[in-house]
């Protein structure tokens, strides 16, 4: 799950991260009161969607408007404001679709002496948390890992005791900070392994991290994304949860406790088990074929949540074909034909349908298939499959 930056920010604050004042607003009028509460004449006004890129992402509807914007004089929220609320801001990361801004973060500006970047995240490699930290903050840090490696630093941090104070310092060197600005990036570093560590992040990004012109060392921004399984025990974050950020899909597969993600290609997938999905879209790509969603049933899928996730499958208009792709152990092959039937027939399915199932009562769940007089086509093996469904589908590409 993730977060928007003002929530990101009330969750520094819990850990001692310094941020600059500001506050959330869902109307124009409430982020002029805002403003109005700032000690600061300059202000910055932040759209609130869960992309980057904002501040060189534009409006459909203004094309001339940033989602970031400095405002010198902060009587001009108002106005501003008016034109984020409601308006497409199209960035980098959301595609040409864009997201809807439904709140904006009024800030205080400050006087940035020079931008670095800071992140903690988890080195699968590693086996453990890691943080990063380049004094080209304020840009994109895939290119400067692309063309500039040699400008990040990173240290491993222990996940029991949390950043040791030696590591943080020698961040805060390599950065080029001294005096006061080392001592406040060393602590702020360490807070900031600390807070990934107790909300079971799996991601921490400050782009960028600030040394202002007084030398005080803060986050100008804040990204944060949580571990979906660990929720249950961050209840207050958990409610931090915003649905409009998500898709129409992802919110109905939430509602049937079904694991979706959209890719965008033109292969629909149905498989149950993490692991499989990720196989499944592997060989699809193999095959020349794009898949078009992630989509996780579950062992305990019954015929309702198979429907609601054929539903969300041919939702999308771009798909051309669907592979079914499941492992029968804890849900047997004969239930899961039992709900492919039902929600081919309650659903008009127009797409063609390629099945692969092996394991618990496989042959009575073939059986039940063939016997539907639905139009399906069978492939023992995972290559097969992904040779018939990017057929169907138009090809490979």
């Amino acid at each position: 799950m993730n977060v928007h930056e003002f929530q990101a920010k009330e969750i520094f604050r819990r850990f001692g991260i310094p941020t600059l004042k500001g506050g959330a607003a869902e109307s124009a009028k409430a982020a002029q009161e805002v403003a109005n509460s700032l000690e600061t004449e300059v202000v910055v006004l932040k759209s609130q969607i869960h992309a980057g890129g904002r501040g060189k992402g534009r409006f459909k509807e203004h094309p001339d408007l940033g989602g970031v914007v400095v405002l010198k004089d902060k009587s001009q929220v108002q106005t501003k404001a008016e034109q984020m609320l409601g308006s497409t801001l199209v960035t980098k990361q959301t595609g040409e679709e864009g997201r809807v801004v439904r709140k904006v973060f009024v800030e205080a500006g400050c006087a940035i002496d020079h931008e670095y970047y800071a992140a903690v995240l988890l080195d699968r490699a590693e086996r453990c948390p890691v943080i990063m930290v380049s004094a080209e903050g304020g840009m994109d840090i895939e290119e400067v890992a692309e063309k500039t490696p040699e400008k990040i630093f990173k240290e491993k941090v222990d996940v029991l005791y949390g950043l040791h104070g030696f590591q943080a310092r020698s961040l805060a060197s390599k950065l080029g900070l001294t005096g006061k600005s080392l001592k406040q990036a060393s602590a702020l570093f360490s807070k900031l392994a600390r807070c990934f560590n107790e909300t079971d992040a799996s991601m921490v990004e400050v782009n960028p991290l600030v040394k202002t012109a007084d030398g005080d060392v803060l986050a100008l921004d804040a990204k944060m994304g949580f571990d979906d399984n660990a929720l249950p025990r961050h209840k207050d974050i958990a409610e931090y949860h915003d649905p409009f950020e998500m898709s129409e899909e992802e919110r109905e597969a939430k509602g049937h406790d079904l694991s979706y993600i959209s890719l965008g290609g033109n292969v629909g997938c149905m498989v149950n088990g993490a692991g499989l999905a990720m196989g499944t879209m592997d060989i699809i790509k193999h095959a020349g074929g794009q898949p078009a969603n992630f989509l996780d049933v579950g062992g305990g899928a019954t015929p309702e949540r198979i429907t609601a996730a054929f539903k969300i499958i041919v939702s999308d208009p771009d798909v051309k074909a669907i592979l079914i792709n499941v492992f029968g152990g804890i849900l047997q092959c004969d239930k899961l034909a039992d709900g492919i039937v039902t929600a081919a027939r309650t659903l008009d399915l127009k797409v063609p349908l390629v099945v692969r199932m092996l394991g618990t009562n496989v042959e009575e769940g073939r059986k039940i298939l063939r016997e539907s007089g639905l139009a399906i086509d069978f492939a023992e093996e995972m290559a097969e499959a992904a040779e018939k469904v990017v057929a169907a589908a138009g090809g490979a590409k």
